[in-house]
């Protein structure tokens, strides 16, 4: 009698702690306490955005009421993998991996970053202050002798814009086919900046945006440099969620934006402030990728 009273004892305490585990499975479930993913495109080093991504993590974490995590990818292709594979469910992309990810898996582009107000930008081609190019066709002219640095092959301003302007002019048809002394992809902005400011390039493009964030905060000289070309006018870098997000996240995450007035956060994007961005936004730019072959029509 008295193991059947110790079994019946024991049998009550692993039903109640069944019961709790229920009850508490089911709050967990009505508070969204799942994690919130989102990964960032590598537009300047990853030590230069780390504080402010810190800062925004924090604020969505809070006002979404759930766990929010932010990661820096080191390269612009593996942001759009991430998104393709649903390993997160925001990204922080450049209009063309925008473009590709949407082609790709049906992101959708909902806020992007204003600068000085606008939701524009431009791709640069820059130089030392010491070249003697004054014009994108100086530059041509002696294209023989120019070395020249792209960002990262995925780059918007940094790779796809230029490269098209380069062949339409007849000088540039791949990196390893091209009327250039020589041709380097750098990786970043900041890092294509920096090599032209240290001569060990001649011309590089650029994200107009990032260039003039990089000289405000004394990260290159702008007495150092010269714009010789300069795009059409770009719509803005956005942040695109997973096809599968809801209307009412969607709506959420976009208030939210809208209203930040952190400093350090909207500088790390070089922004004035965020406002709503659609995937019409970017057609210029699916057009652009069509006619390099990034995406088929």
């Amino acid at each position: 009698m008295k193991k059947l009273g110790l079994l019946l004892i024991a049998l009550i305490l692993v039903l109640s702690a069944c019961g709790t585990k229920k009850e508490d499975t089911k709050d967990n479930e009505g508070n969204k306490n799942d994690v919130f993913t989102i990964g960032v495109i590598p537009a300047q080093t990853e030590g230069e955005m780390k504080g402010a991504l810190d800062k925004l993590q924090d604020l969505l974490s809070e006002k979404m009421n759930r766990e929010v995590k932010i990661t820096s990818y080191p390269d612009y292709n593996g942001v759009v993998e991430a998104m393709n594979y649903d390993k997160i469910d925001m990204a922080y992309f450049g209009p063309l991996t925008y473009v590709v990810a949407h082609e790709e898996s049906g992101a959708k582009a909902i806020v992007t970053q204003l600068i000085k107000g606008e939701p524009f930008y431009y791709s640069y081609l820059i130089t030392h202050k010491d070249s003697p190019y004054e014009s994108i066709d100086d530059m041509i002219s002696d294209v023989k002798n120019v070395k020249f640095a792209f960002g990262d092959p995925s780059s918007t301003s940094g790779s796809l814009i230029p490269s098209i302007k380069l062949k339409d002019e007849g000088v540039y048809k791949s990196e390893s086919e091209n009327d250039f002394n020589n041709v380097r992809f750098t990786g970043s902005h900041d890092a294509t900046a920096l090599a032209v400011q240290n001569k060990q390039v001649d011309v590089g493009a650029i994200d107009s945006a990032i260039y003039d964030k990089l000289v405000e905060e004394g990260a290159i000289d702008g007495e150092q440099f010269k714009v010789i070309w300069k795009s059409e006018k770009l719509f803005q870098y956005p942040w695109a969620v997973s096809k599968s997000t809801d209307s009412e996240t969607m709506k959420q995450l976009q208030d939210i934006f809208l209203e930040i007035k952190d400093k350090e956060i909207l500088g790390a994007f070089g922004a004035t402030g965020f406002t709503k961005a659609d995937n019409k936004d970017y057609e210029s730019i699916r057009k652009a990728a069509i006619k390099e072959g990034t995406i088929k029509e």
